[in-house]
């Protein structure tokens, strides 16, 4: 390897220089070398590949400050994932759907209090799986978090809603940083239904413990509902990442993030009725006196965790081209209904006064264990519990019921 490209492998992917830097420089050493003989030039290409095989992010200075992306970001994790970034010093770049979304996000109280200015600012990306939809979005960003996807629904066309779009998104991404010299990372929101098998989830038979960075190959349809769909969805495009990195050798970097269900107060709903909206209907609906007949697997976390987690990952003190797992109460997971009994304690007198009836039920089926201690060690948190996500949502609906009736009393 000559000086050229050892400077090159060196200056690009481990410092992030432009090739024509590169050439500018390699000029110039050149200049510099051709007067002090052959021994010299030999000790200062030595030093080169020296710093070529040095992990990339033990010399790469600290992202924060730099300009990063967030897809999803009007969604229940993407809005927490935007809020985080701001406050932990990015300059962040927030894919919406149209301009009306934009609105959504700069009304809420998080965002008021930041200020950010032109610290936050917004692209629309109205179609993720049309051809080329993050190329302008990924301009000069130094990372991406990827995090629109998505969710089980109300559809019977689960190719069309479900899987094509959890696919394509995430390879549209990958495609437009590929194009995108700056970046630097991207993280992307996987799914622990993703590491372990479709029928471990509906019914365990072994003790077996997974961790996020187990994969198994692709499912086939027919799937017997959304949330079949949405598992196979999850664990195509995991796959597809995966073999983009394989297969292109990018010179950016990808971690995956394996949460299961995420529970925490959504700042984007300001009414009280909406609260049921999206998952915290799993574990706010037995509160509010909702019966499911359905029994759910025990794999939560709080919203903030998951976004934190995110936001961490963008850390060059953090390997890429990981995978971290995230879930509440230890490897065994939750049990949904002890939210009874969290807001009879934590919240006595809106139980006693029918705000919160607490007389629901939603039933945990066997859990598959999931290890995702490995994650709080790498990351250096501590993941919140059950009752944490849950007296968030709590508080929240509270707060909206209030404000609803004071209204009502003008």
């Amino acid at each position: 390897m000559g000086l050229e490209a050892a400077s090159t492998t060196l200056f690009t992917k481990q410092l992030g220089w432009m090739k024509e830097e590169v050439e500018v420089f390699v000029g110039e050493v050149r200049e510099d070398l051709d007067g002090l003989g052959k021994h010299f030039y030999g000790r200062v290409l030595s030093y080169i590949r020296f710093l070529t095989n040095l992990n990339p992010h033990s010399i790469r200075p600290n992202m924060a400050g730099d300009l990063i992306l967030v897809t999803g970001a009007t969604g229940h994790l993407g809005y927490r994932a935007v809020v985080l970034a701001l406050e932990a010093g990015y300059q962040v770049r927030a894919a919406v759907r149209s301009q009306a979304k934009a609105g959504t996000i700069l009304a809420t109280q998080s965002i008021k209090a930041l200020a950010p200015g032109s610290k936050l600012d917004f692209i629309i990306v109205p179609d993720i799986i049309a051809d080329g939809a993050y190329d302008d979005a990924v301009k000069d960003v130094k990372a991406i978090l990827h995090i629109a996807s998505p969710l089980p629904g109300s559809t019977e066309d689960f190719e069309r809603d479900i899987i094509t779009p959890a696919i394509k998104g995430t390879t549209n991404i990958l495609k437009a940083a590929a194009k995108e010299p700056s970046v630097r990372r991207i993280v992307i929101t996987s799914s622990v239904v993703a590491v372990i098998p479709w029928a471990e989830v509906i019914n365990p038979k072994t003790d077996h413990v997974y961790t996020a960075d187990k994969s198994f190959p692709d499912p086939s349809g027919p799937y017997e509902h959304s949330f079949e769909a949405y598992a196979a969805a999850k664990t195509k495009a995991l796959n597809a990442t995966k073999e983009f990195v394989k297969t292109e050798k990018p010179t950016f970097d990808v971690i995956n993030v394996m949460p299961g269900f995420f529970v925490g107060k959504n700042e984007l709903i300001t009414n009280a009725k909406d609260v049921l909206s999206g998952t915290n209907a799993f574990a706010f609906g037995p509160v509010l006196g909702r019966v499911s007949a359905q029994p759910l697997w025990g794999s939560l976390q709080h919203v903030d965790d998951v976004a934190k987690v995110h936001v961490l990952s963008l850390s060059p003190k953090v390997e890429g081209n990981q995978d971290f797992g995230i879930q509440a109460g230890g490897t065994d997971g939750i049990v949904w209904d002890d939210s009874i009994e969290i807001v009879k304690r934590r919240f006595p007198e809106a139980v006693n006064d029918g705000r919160l009836p607490a007389s629901g039920t939603q039933p945990t089926n066997k859990v598959v264990k999931y290890d995702t201690t490995r994650t709080e060690k790498v990351l250096g948190i501590k993941f919140q519990s059950y009752e944490d996500a849950l007296v968030s949502v709590t508080e929240h609906y509270l707060e909206l019921l209030e404000k609803e009736s004071g209204k009502s009393e003008l």
